[in-house]
Order: structure tokens, then C-alpha cells, then sequence
């Protein structure tokens, strides 16, 4: 049960941080740079742990006391991801191309606030960290584990975009890497909607 908790935390979560974002651009500009790259994954990693941990556990604590609220959840969850999926499928029949647009040299305390602002004050990660990943979370046999394994895809998709970006590059401005990837978030968010769907009948 474990880590059955633990893989669907990671399937859902790399499935909603690898499409491509503002966010991702900008840890991707920054790694391609080397400007202060690696200060600025590990920010986007903690922001990420954070919303995730607080999303489980707090919607955690409210679907125990409401049998309507974790059928909403589970229902809407599974609804969600299906729709995720399908978006995932349209992108993958018109794929895009990730860039990193140059800028000059900023300090790192400049660096770090656009890094909050880019990850903060974007609405989608509240829809995906705290109320998505947060819902689907408190419904697992172990949300810990759930949450550790959210964590995981932020800590590993961050780390590769930061130590990985100059041999990435070529690959992430290539339509068919991206059309790939969407097919691969489309399975990963149909796969834990079923789940869901298997779970509730």
C-alpha cells in the first residue's frame, strides 16, 4: 500500500509539473544561464514539498469527517485528470517547443524573487498542488507516502531541469520530445483516474 501511495504521488505529480509552464521556462532559463540555477530548483522544490504537504494533509484531515466531501473528491479527481489527460492528448497532436529567452545577469536575491512570483503567484499551482495533488492525496491508503512521492517528481524533474539543462536543451526545443512527454502524462493521469474510478465501485 505504501508504495502504491508512493507511485501514484509521483505519477501525478511529474505528470502535472512536466507540461510546459512558466515556471519551467524559467528554471530552464536559469539552469542554461548558470545564474544561480541550482538556488532556484531548490526553491521551486521546497514551494512545491510545501503546497503538496499542506494540500494532503489539511484536505486529509477534512475528507475524514465527510463521506459527501471524499465522494466529491474522488469523483471530481478523477474528472479532472481525465480532462488533464485528454488536454495532454491535444497538445501531443500539436506539440510546442520549450525556449529559454536570454536575459542579462541579475543578483540572487532578484533571481529568487521572480522565482517566487513565477511559482506563487500562478493560480494553476494552488489548483494542482494543494486542491488536485492535495484531494487525490488524502484519499490514498498512505497520504504520507503519497506526499513524499509528490515531492520526489518535484525534487527530480527540478534537479534535471537545473544539472541537466545544456544537454537537455537540443531535446526540449525538439515538438516531437514534447508530443512524447504529453503521451506519456496522458497515461500516467488516465492510469490514476481509473484507479480512482476502480477504488469507489
Amino acid at each position: 500500500m505504501m508504495w502504491q501511495s508512493y507511485s501514484n504521488g509521483l505519477l501525478v505529480a511529474i505528470g502535472l509539473i512536466m507540461a510546459i509552464g512558466a515556471q519551467n521556462a524559467f528554471v530552464l532559463a536559469q539552469s542554461l544561464r548558470r545564474e544561480h540555477h541550482l538556488p532556484v530548483a531548490a526553491l521551486c522544490i521546497v514551494c512545491d514539498a510545501l503546497l503538496v504537504a499542506a494540500g494532503v494533509f489539511g484536505l486529509a484531515t477534512l475528507l475524514a469527517q465527510s463521506p459527501t466531501l471524499l465522494a466529491i473528491a474522488r469523483w471530481g479527481g478523477a474528472a479532472f485528470l481525465i480532462w488533464y489527460g485528454s488536454q495532454a492528448l491535444l497538445r501531443a497532436a500539436r506539440p510546442q517547443s520549450l525556449q529559454a529567452a536570454g536575459s542579462e545577469p541579475r543578483s540572487l536575491r532578484a533571481v529568487l524573487l521572480a522565482a517566487l512570483a513565477v511559482t506563487l503567484l500562478n493560480p494553476h499551482v494552488y489548483l494542482d498542488t494543494v486542491l488536485l495533488i492535495g484531494s487525490l492525496g488524502a484519499q490514498q491508503p498512505e497520504p504520507g507516502a503519497y506526499a513524499a512521492g509528490a515531492a520526489s517528481a518535484s525534487f527530480l524533474w527540478f534537479s534535471t531541469l537545473a544539472l541537466g539543462a545544456a544537454w537537455l536543451a537540443p531535446w526540449l526545443a525538439r515538438p516531437l520530445t514534447w508530443r512524447l512527454i504529453d503521451l506519456g502524462v496522458a497515461a500516467m493521469m488516465f492510469t490514476v483516474a481509473a484507479q480512482l474510478i476502480l477504488g469507489a465501485l
